[in-house]
């Protein structure tokens, strides 16, 4: 059994094609599909965070909505650029937006990807450390947020408060109890899996990843998978972390899928991320019975517990449901993943 959801960019567009023209339509449409994926059987919803771009931002709203419009799903994001968050007011968000869902936020973060514009966490009135890098920064205010999310107290109550307050220091409210063990970190490399595993976070792997060995992605995704459960293991953790994969994989059911996916994208792509060599995964796009057999000799999809579907949100929640329910119908129990 492998948990599947979906992961959504939140583009709007005036395109032609475009469903989604403007930022109400993405974050009604996002509700719609996550209730959607929910009444199909799928077991998360998820969301991408950009910023100073025609994307979803601030991921807190959307969350907290999703979570009182659903009963079962996973809601969470994949993932938060760290370069760009308050930890203290972070905790605050995330608590309530846990809390309205009652205890499903699986929430992944991560030092991000190139962004818009240049160094726009600066604009958000941060810095990285002294003599430190961007990334430092995003691991630092991850860092500080898993600190705070122990629930400990840390700060002196006003001795005239205008509320009683509990007995001692005070911490961030509201806490929300067990979500420190629904936090992801976004790895692109081997290192930072490693370093994910000894925080105790879960580990999201995505599409793309820095090319550290000439292989195929997704031999190089499965190793660095295993690194980060030995890392894990190693650091002494007890509970059993989760690891997640993005794959985009659509199943050829009609004319339509066949206008937008039935291209040949059935090889992997060398790029740069930020001057280093990176790998991007292949899309997946085939009939059921072909499609099966090519998702078999994934060894990435097969080490993961939970596999999130990129979708094109711009086709509209109709044409993405479609897209899932076509993945779950078709194509999941062949693979022992239903």
């Amino acid at each position: 059994m492998k948990k599947i959801g979906f992961l959504s960019f939140g583009h709007w567009s005036t395109a032609h094609y475009s469903e989604t023209r403007t930022p109400r339509d993405v974050l009604q449409q996002s509700i719609e599909l996550a209730v959607a994926a929910e009444e199909l059987g799928a077991d998360g919803a998820y969301f991408r965070v950009h910023h100073f771009a025609q994307q979803l931002g601030s991921p807190f709203p959307l969350l907290a909505a999703v979570g009182a419009r659903t009963k079962r799903i996973e809601i969470g994001t994949a993932v938060i650029d760290m370069r760009y968050e308050n930890p203290y007011y972070m905790i605050e968000d995330a608590g309530a937006a846990d809390l309205i869902s009652g205890g499903r936020l699986q929430l992944g973060i991560s030092r991000g990807s190139p962004e818009q514009v240049i160094d726009g966490w600066r604009y958000f009135g941060y810095e990285p450390p002294d003599g430190g890098t961007d990334a430092d920064l995003g691991r630092r205010h991850a860092e500080e947020f898993l600190d705070l999310l122990r629930g400990e107290g840390f700060a002196r109550p006003n001795p005239r408060p205008m509320f009683p307050n509990p007995p001692g220091l005070l911490r961030l409210e509201p806490h929300s109890a067990g979500l420190s063990d629904r936090i992801w970190w976004g790895s692109a490399s081997n290192a930072t899996a490693v370093w994910a595993a000894e925080k105790g976070m879960n580990m999201q792997s995505s599409t793309l990843k820095l090319d550290e060995s000439g292989e195929p992605f997704h031999i190089q995704q499965a190793k660095q998978i295993r690194l980060y459960r030995e890392a894990w293991t190693a650091a002494g953790h007890t509970r059993v972390p989760r690891v997640s994969v993005s794959r985009s994989i659509f199943a050829i059911m009609n004319d339509r899928d066949r206008m937008y996916f039935g291209q040949d994208e059935s090889s992997d792509h060398v790029g740069a991320i930020d001057n280093f060599r990176a790998v991007f995964g292949r899309t997946y796009a085939a009939e059921p019975d072909v499609l099966i057999e090519q998702l078999r000799g994934d060894e990435a999809i097969a080490e993961a517990d939970t596999l999130l579907l990129t979708v094109p949100n711009t086709l509209g929640v109709e044409y993405n449901a479609h897209v899932l329910e076509s993945i779950l119908t078709h194509v999941a129990p062949a693979l022992g993943w239903r």
